[in-house]
């Protein structure tokens, strides 16, 4: 795998651990974790998605 997808998986998992983190929270009712959460979730998929384009007009991708 290359050096530049290897930001992308982690990326993944981060995102995929927030939504994980969402449903815990829901069913704990825990209004702060649930908007940690979602923060959590929106700032890795905008860093990914930023990421992402930076390296395609790069050439890196």
């Amino acid at each position: 795998m290359k050096s530049g997808k290897w930001v992308f998986f982690l990326l993944a998992l981060i995102a995929a651990g927030s939504m994980i983190c969402i449903g815990i929270a829901v069913g704990e009712r825990s209004i702060l974790g649930i908007l940690i959460s979602i923060i959590a979730l929106i700032a890795a998929m905008g860093f990914g998605f930023a990421t992402k384009k930076k390296m395609r007009d790069k050439g890196l991708l």
